[in-house]
């Protein structure tokens, strides 16, 4: 099969965003959790808090090397394959991310050193302080990250100079362009997603030693925070994902339709499918299961006024129907399971019965992936509901491709990018799962000293020194500690 640099520039893109958009949410819901860990235990004096704190740190450490790593690449990529597109909305892009480096970057990556080393060298107020900065500059950068990308989708705040393949878009009002229609809402289910997926991240790693009996209470401590983080996001996941769908009416109604199947207005109350499989050449859904009026219901708060179906729009400008709808419809099925998994086991743990309900267990353990695939498809709907715009209603996507770029270079590209991200994932996956089977430090009395101790330098990196220098090691190599298998 033949492909063009056009489709194959926006696989490689979609490749390498993907891969990359991996690891931000953990990141970002792991800082959160790490905040909350480490302020209850300067509000107790519990050191089992500390101790879980300890060691999501170093999970979290993993998980943003990789994200620094993988997403480098996709700046490149704007030079390369998107050139046309860069010189359009460079302006508008360039200041969100020259925000994001100076305002995020800087301050995530600075006091990160003092949140991974520092146990032993800061006091815990300090380190408190430096979890928070982490932490605040993971969601400041998804702020601005966020940002540019809403301004893809509904721009504002800009004019237009110049002519031609030279004309670009300048910003007019920066604040206009910030608080562009659609960014604090993206932004807020965005955030909500990324706290969701490492809820059940936590969740999964704590089911995994309930199950097998090792670090007990540190388990419990982490699941218990964990399970309540994850129902407040389900839940409020559910309401802002509404809210969100009635902006879709106003700024992006192809978006809208093409998420719900919907070809044709029709007079009255717009049915909603739960699912089926749309047909864009007959512009019908087979098989499908639609609930009567619910779509004008949940978008204009009544059962009459009917939901704008695609006859509306040219057929030029419609998105690829199937993909935005079916992407759209698993992401919202995800959602609905997280809420009832999460408030069963909050009954359960408010019964007393959690920790022993052993196939419950089992269902958070195996549903480690399910967060990720949301994620993933809440912006393969978001971007493919988009097209065939690049930056909505401003330039098409054939549009913003660079001419020099040809599809031969373009695979071989790809085909590399395949290469180096799979042995990197392999690495990943090999170093994450050496610190889940080690499991947490166990708890000492006092704060110990020294690059030695559970939070040193030998204990996170997995470096320690030899007699020809310094040799690769895991934490878990060698004998360990008596109760490093047990309760704690």
């Amino acid at each position: 099969m033949d492909f063009d640099a056009l489709t194959l520039s926006r696989l490689q893109f979609a490749l390498t965003v993907m891969f990359h958009y991996l690891f931000p949410p953990l990141t970002i819901g792991l800082g959160g959790l790490m905040v909350s860990l480490e302020a209850m235990y300067l509000k107790t004096g519990d050191r089992q808090y500390e101790q879980a704190a300890r060691f999501w740190t170093k999970i979290f450490a993993v998980n943003f090397a990789m994200g620094v790593a993988t997403g480098i690449v996709m700046e490149f990529q704007f030079g390369t394959n998107w050139s046309t597109y860069s010189r359009f909305v460079g302006d508008v892009f360039g200041s969100a991310l020259a925000a994001e480096g100076i305002f995020a970057f800087f301050l995530e990556s600075g006091f990160l050193a003092v949140l991974v080393f520092g146990w032993d060298r800061v006091s815990p107020k300090m380190h408190f302080f430096a979890a928070c900065m982490v932490a605040l500059g993971a969601v400041f950068s998804s702020i601005w990250i966020v940002v540019a990308n809403s301004w893809q989708q509904t721009p504002a705040g800009f004019h237009l100079v110049g002519e031609g393949t030279a004309m670009r878009a300048e910003i007019t009002d920066f604040w206009a362009m910030v608080f562009n229609p659609s960014s604090v809402h993206r932004l807020l289910h965005v955030l909500i997603g990324c706290y969701i997926l490492a809820a059940f991240f936590v969740m999964s790693i704590s089911a995994y030693y309930l199950l097998r009996g090792r670090h007990v209470d540190f388990a419990k401590k982490s699941f218990g925070s964990a399970l309540i983080l994850a129902t407040g996001m389900s839940l409020a996941a559910l309401v802002q994902g509404d809210i969100q769908a009635r902006k879709l009416k106003d700024t992006q109604p192809a978006k809208l339709a093409a998420m719900e199947a919907h070809f044709h207005t029709g007079t009255g109350g717009t049915p909603l499918y739960v699912f089926g499989l749309p047909d864009e050449e007959k512009q019908t859904v087979k098989y499908g299961l639609a609930i009567p009026k619910l779509l004008s219901l949940l978008v204009h708060g009544n059962t009459r006024e009917p939901v704008a179906g695609l006859d509306r729009i040219p057929r030029s400008d419609w998105p690829p129907v199937a993909m935005t709808f079916h992407s759209f419809h698993l992401m919202v099925g995800l959602g609905f399971f997280f809420i009832a998994v999460s408030l069963l086991a909050c009954f359960l743990w408010w019964r007393g019965t959690l920790f022993q309900t052993r196939w419950l267990l089992w269902v958070f353990v195996w549903s480690i992936p399910l967060p990720y695939l949301a994620n993933q498809l809440g912006w393969v709907a978001a971007e493919v509901g988009r097209q065939p715009w690049v930056v909505y209603g401003l330039m098409r996507t054939t549009d913003g491709v660079s001419k020099v770029v040809s599809a031969p270079q373009t695979l071989g590209s790809i085909i590399l990018f395949s290469l180096i991200y799979a042995l990197l994932f392999a690495v990943f996956l090999y170093v994450l799962n050496d610190k889940i089977q080690h499991g947490p430090d166990p708890v000492t009395p006092g704060r110990p000293g020294g690059d030695a101790g559970p939070g040193g330098l030998a204990a996170v990196t997995g470096l320690r020194a030899g007699t020809g220098g310094a040799s690769l090691t895991m934490p878990g190599d060698g004998p360990a500690p008596a109760d490093s298998q047990s309760s704690n």
